[in-house]
């Protein structure tokens, strides 16, 4: 069975995904109006077929929104407003937004029905295998899950429940975007006092990552009063290299809503709790 495919908008990933789906003898559209020279040179290279906004709306049996996070509410408000979805048309919202902005999104569109959706990896070109997780009515799932058969492309259902999905997508991306970002200003900060490569050497002798250490949640709470003021000093190291100190400012920050917990033994449970309601305190009434 092959299908026709709006796609909003065929960025990098949006179009690989497109040419995916094409590959497997779907129709996919995209609308140029408003965009720029890299965008078209894209959708040609992919294949897409151009088409006015309205046409694609009313033609698509599936739209799928992969476009920058900011743009995904007015790109679905613009498409409900357009209010020529066939019926059992499909909307996936594929970017990285929270999961009250997914809500609000499907609220948004009204009787067209929704699929919560979240792509960890990087475009499905030259052997990369991205994992499209899907949230959402379970024939729904299922029937996006179908469309990607066969592609490079990895359908991964997580249930019914709008919002797991993005959950999941901004999860992973607060550890590792953040990371990226922490990354850059270490070595930074290492370079500036002639020291790179001896940083470069220390990271290497780990493999693992952190993120993976979960039993290292109860002992972090209980060292907080002792890593808080050292986060504090490591913003100074990095202000007096020129460099943004507000991440490790922010760190020590969370640090502090441990400070009850000195040298304590917690599960994670208890110490994500701390977190939670010691947050809430710190919020003005």
């Amino acid at each position: 069975m092959t299908d026709t495919i709006g796609l909003l908008h065929p960025g990098s990933m949006g179009a690989a995904f497109g040419a995916q789906l094409r590959a497997r003898g779907h129709t996919v559209l995209w609308c140029p109006e408003g965009r720029g020279p890299g965008t078209r040179r894209r959708a040609e290279q992919a294949g897409l077929e151009p088409e006015a906004f309205p046409e694609l709306v009313s033609r698509s049996d599936v739209l799928l929104s992969l476009c920058p996070p900011a743009a995904a509410e007015e790109t679905a408000a613009r498409t409900a407003e357009v209010g020529s979805a066939r019926v059992g048309t499909i909307y996936v919202e594929g970017n990285a937004v929270a999961p009250s902005r997914m809500r609000r999104i499907a609220d948004r569109l009204g009787p067209i029905p929704v699929v919560d959706g979240a792509v960890v990896g990087s475009p499905p070109l030259g052997g990369t295998y991205p994992t499209l997780y899907l949230s959402g009515p379970g024939k729904l799932v299922d029937r996006i899950a179908e469309l990607f058969a066969g592609t490079d492309v990895r359908p991964h259902d997580l249930g019914d429940s709008i919002g797991k999905a993005s959950a999941l997508k901004l999860a992973y991306s607060s550890y590792q975007k953040v990371s990226r970002v922490l990354a850059a200003v270490a070595y930074g900060a290492a370079e500036t006092y002639g020291v790179s490569d001896e940083l470069l050497a220390i990271a290497a002798r780990r493999s693992r990552s952190y993120l993976l250490e979960t039993d290292y949640i109860p002992k972090t709470a209980a060292r907080a009063w002792r890593w808080g003021p050292e986060l504090e000093d490591a913003a100074v190291l990095l202000a007096d290299a020129g460099l943004p100190d507000t991440l490790v400012q922010a760190a020590a920050a969370t640090l502090a809503r441990w400070s009850e917990n000195r040298e304590e033994r917690t599960d994670i449970a208890e110490a994500l709790e701390a977190l939670r309601t010691r947050g809430n305190q710190d919020r003005p009434s």
